[in-house]
């Protein structure tokens, strides 16, 4: 089942309603997935010389605490900005090397915190519960930024956790939120496991993430990366994926799944309902259709 809902915004005057164009879109799928939920967010963007990571704890995360432990390990200037149990830390990180090796310290030295994000624009909020919940305890409605996925799922193929919430980010400012299932993605973990691709659950949907990461590590385009799924990734699905600078949908060659998108001078939307881009401004003057089976759409800035 779950539903997918993804906005990126043409005209920067809407950049303040983001969050609250998300929410209402998101709410609308609630029927479809209504044991968890979360959004990626793009906004205010790190300078080069930084990393901005999401991470996500118990509810009765200590977050001084957190912070003190990175502070010193780390031994850098570090941020932690608290929203519930999750944070957004921002620490310096020259390049993709050094991202990796903080990610790496992480995991490796607070095992009572998870990174859901990597990069320098995405934050990944996400949790078990309905899509309302959610909303309310991240203040999504109160967000801005350029553009956002999110997802509501009911949990098919894992256990009902927030790990296995999407979206799902294995790679710098990647995320990807999924509807279906895939046939093949324990063999394909293993492999990208050998690639250096790290996993935290055994979600399929983080192993079509790992999938795009790897590719784009080899120097593909989010559109090639995109075109490779469609012949390695076997299974029925909807693909919305995040990237820095826009995002993508990919459905699979039988196109079981649904998908709707919408485009107007302001915004292009998709979702798996219209009900959902039916709360969008101006959503009665967009042009709607369905995107055609393993045909990539995306958008990004220039």
């Amino acid at each position: 089942m779950c539903g997918i809902v993804g906005l990126y915004l043409k005209n920067p005057a809407l950049e303040r309603n983001l969050g609250k164009m998300l929410a209402d879109m998101l709410v609308q799928m609630t029927d479809r997935g209504p044991d968890s939920a979360g959004v990626a967010i793009y906004h205010d963007p790190v300078d080069a010389k930084s990393v901005k990571i999401t991470l996500q704890g118990p509810d009765d995360v200590d977050w001084v605490a957190i912070e003190s432990k990175l502070l010193e390990g780390l031994g850098q200037h570090v941020s932690v900005t608290p929203l519930a149990n999750h944070a957004v830390v921002i620490a310096g990180a020259s390049d993709t090397a050094q991202s990796d090796d903080i990610a790496g310290w992480i995991e490796s030295n607070l095992d009572q915190v998870k990174i859901t994000s990597l990069g320098s624009a995405i934050e990944i909020f996400k949790e078990k519960g309905l899509p309302d919940q959610v909303i309310k305890k991240f203040k999504i409605g109160d967000m801005h930024g350029t553009h956002a996925l999110g997802h509501t799922r009911m949990a098919t193929e894992s256990a009902v956790t927030t790990e296995h919430s999407h979206p799902f980010s294995t790679g710098l400012d990647l995320c990807l939120v999924h509807n279906g299932s895939l046939s093949n993605h324990n063999q394909w973990r293993d492999k990208l496991r050998s690639e250096g691709i790290r996993f935290q659950t055994d979600n399929d949907s983080e192993v079509a993430a790992g999938y795009l990461t790897w590719r784009l590590s080899q120097g593909a385009t989010i559109n090639q990366a995109l075109e490779s799924a469609i012949k390695d990734l076997d299974g029925f699905y909807t693909f919305a994926v995040g990237t820095r600078d826009g995002f993508a949908v990919l459905r699979d060659p039988i196109a079981c799944k649904p998908a709707v998108l919408a485009e107007t001078d302001d915004w292009v939307a998709m979702s798996s309902e219209y009900r959902a881009i039916a709360q969008l401004p101006n959503s009665e003057s967009a042009r709607i259709w369905e995107p055609d089976p393993a045909r990539i759409y995306s958008w990004e800035k220039n």
